[in-house]
């Protein structure tokens, strides 16, 4: 059995043997605190932000700068300030003042989260910062990110519409294969289908058709650029008669371009605007016309005596109607026309018979 000595020996070996492990324990501790910038003894900066909702933001998360462990999550607490009611949720950070010089007063807070369901952390963005350097006690702007809740939410907001797309895809689908609609009696109607068919054929007979020369259509496509050459030699003399005419070449060119022809057809409508007004007034013979009573009457009178004598000859009286009614007068005079015309050629066939004078001398 040991004595008491050796004991108290053994007792003071392990007790000089845990004090040392936690001496060195607690400087390994401290030289990786200080390493990260995280130390006991690490001077930091306090600084507060205000977000709309933690969103699982716990005390001690990370604060990244760039993403850049630069401190971490003192305290979260719900502000009732009025002037905080959009963002309640307020944030106290301690920050690594080494990392001051990048850090200013215009740079933004935001939370993220580290992978895809890791934890959220305080993430600090300075690419855009121009403001003075960040100081202790200084509020932070933030800027609020979708949270992995709200994407979701929206994900399932697509889910739900896509399977209303769905639901009606498969509506048509079914429609299709009971035959419902033209695309479903094309796929179970035999019949549509081949008329179907024979339209593609006929239609395959037409492209046919085009390809070939033997039609006006199909000329004027493959006429290897003869129409467009006659088109082209066209518009080229359109343009140089446009050019003509630009120029006052040619009558309708002076036509155009000659003050002339204006003056002229303008003179010329003041005098018909003098005539007519003339006559409007009267004057004249076609003033007479239009305005005197005694005129109108006489041309009544005679336009009515016409009317009678046109009815008169439409009604086979006297020498004119009976020459339009009468056939015996039309026959005589053909007779009458025909007996010349026979007796003219027999003059011409023996001038001697009939135009032989005699002369006897007493």
């Amino acid at each position: 059995m040991p004595s008491q000595q050796e004991v108290r020996w053994s007792q003071l070996k392990i007790g000089v043997i845990v004090l040392v492990s936690a001496v060195i324990l607690t400087t390994l501790l401290f030289l990786m605190t200080s390493a990260s910038g995280l130390g006991v003894f690490t001077k930091k900066l306090t600084v507060t932000t205000y977000f709309e909702n933690a969103a699982g933001l716990k005390d001690g998360a990370a604060v990244n700068l760039q993403g850049v462990t630069i401190g971490n999550v003192k305290s979260i607490s719900v502000s009732t300030a009025p002037e905080r009611k959009l963002t309640p949720v307020m944030v106290v950070m301690k920050i690594d003042s080494k990392y001051e010089a990048s850090l200013h007063k215009d740079s933004i807070a935001a939370l993220s989260t580290v992978g895809i369901l890791g934890d959220e952390v305080v993430d600090i963005s300075s690419q855009f910062a121009t403001g003075p350097p960040l100081q202790d006690g200084d509020e932070l702007k933030t800027k609020e990110t979708p949270s992995l809740s709200d994407v979701m939410k929206e994900g399932q907001g697509t889910i739900d519409n896509l399977n209303v797309i769905l639901a009606k895809l498969n509506s048509v689908v079914d429609n299709l294969q009971s035959g419902k609609g033209s695309f479903g009696q094309l796929l179970t109607n035999p019949e549509l289908y081949n008329k179907f068919v024979a339209t593609t054929n006929d239609l395959d007979k037409v492209v046919v058709k085009l390809n070939n020369k033997d039609n006006s259509v199909g000329a004027l496509l493959n006429d290897n650029g003869d129409m467009y050459s006659k088109l082209n030699d066209t518009v080229t003399n359109i343009d140089s008669l446009s050019k003509d005419l630009q120029a006052g070449k040619g009558s309708v060119g002076k036509l155009l371009k000659d003050d002339t022809a204006y003056n002229n057809a303008n003179e010329s409508l003041k005098n018909l605007n003098a005539i007519l007004a003339d006559a409007q007034a009267g004057k004249g013979g076609l003033g007479v016309a239009l305005k005197d009573p005694k005129f109108a009457a006489n041309l009544s009178d005679t336009l009515a005596k016409m009317d009678n004598l046109l009815s008169d000859i439409d009604a086979g009286k006297g020498t004119l109607g009976k020459l339009a009614k009468d056939d015996t007068t039309s026959n005589n005079i053909n007779k009458v026309l025909t007996d010349t015309s026979d007796l003219v050629v027999a003059i011409r066939k023996d001038p001697k018979k009939y135009l032989s004078i005699k002369l006897h001398i007493f």
